[in-house]
């Protein structure tokens, strides 16, 4: 819906950041400063006050957090690029596969790899897959929001044109925005509705659900067998508002048909396997 940028300026929200930041010869990419962010926030006030007191020494929770940001970086990546309509594009100009920069990055993927990587970590270390496990979902639910940060500067994760008061215009020439999405100008001003603000809300909303969860000292895995289902969920809701990314059939997205299959199969899977577990250890408030 494209609107005069006159009344534009009234009734919406202007967006004129430049997502790289110049110090001299330098670029840093505002994109990567929130995800940097991101890591040592959810670490130090996530991870490590749920591992060290259930007996894993910081040495080792950096170790796995090393590991899982390295392979949940690429998975994130993969999964997007792989979904992307022009793939034949990434495929002449291999280095933009893992242009992370760029915005573009698909959190299912992150969560399948990091998930693994920490299945792995868990058992060469042995520790509790299921206590690994829980600290891999709240270092998600606390570092997503501030990750979201950067898409919002970045312009990359935008529904459809808007005129809620909310909408997000982009003013900046270098914002990454996506085929399909228009800068505002000097005589017309298109606004979408925020939808990487809208799933970072959502993954709040699944963060204060799990706190709760914890504590009430329920054993190890079980924020993770919540998380799962409660993230599928929340996908199949918010790629509603998302007209960033292709529909691929019955007006679904790629995400929402993964979050299906999560919902449908992998969720009950994990839940009964959660249940047979012999790890009955309450998980400390």
């Amino acid at each position: 819906m494209v609107i005069p940028a006159s009344d534009a300026a009234l009734g919406i929200i202007r967006i004129d950041i430049d997502p790289v930041i110049h110090i001299g010869s330098l670029s840093v990419h505002w994109y990567g400063v929130m995800y940097a962010l991101a890591f040592l926030v959810a670490f130090r006030y996530g991870v490590l006050p749920h591992l060290v007191p259930r007996g894993v020494d910081r040495g080792t929770a950096e170790r796995g957090l090393v590991w899982t940001i390295i392979f949940g970086l690429l998975g994130a990546r993969l999964y997007y690029v792989v979904q992307q309509p022009n793939l034949g594009d990434y495929l002449h100009d291999p280095v933009r596969i893992i242009a992370v920069w760029e915005g573009g990055m698909a959190f299912f993927g992150a969560i399948m790899a990091g998930l693994a990587t920490v299945t792995v970590f868990a058992w060469r270390n042995r520790l509790s897959t299921w206590l690994m496990w829980d600290a891999a979902v709240i270092f998600a639910v606390v570092g997503q929001p501030i990750g979201r940060i950067g898409n919002v500067i970045n312009g990359d994760i935008l529904g459809a044109a808007s005129t809620l008061p909310w909408a997000t215009a982009y003013v900046n020439p270098h914002a990454v925005l996506q085929t399909g999405f228009q800068l505002c100008t000097t005589s017309s001003c298109t606004a979408y509705q925020p939808a990487a603000v809208y799933e970072a809300i959502g993954t709040i909303l699944i963060g204060v659900i799990l706190f709760a969860l914890r504590r009430r000292g329920v054993r190890n895995g079980a924020l993770a067998v919540a998380y799962i289902p409660l993230y599928a969920v929340s996908q199949l809701i918010l790629f509603q508002f998302r007209a960033s990314e292709p529909v691929l059939g019955l007006g679904l997205h790629q995400a929402q048909w993964t979050a299906l299959v999560i919902l449908l199969v992998v969720a009950p899977l994990v839940f009964f396997a959660w249940r047979r577990h012999l790890d009955t250890v309450a998980a400390p408030a």
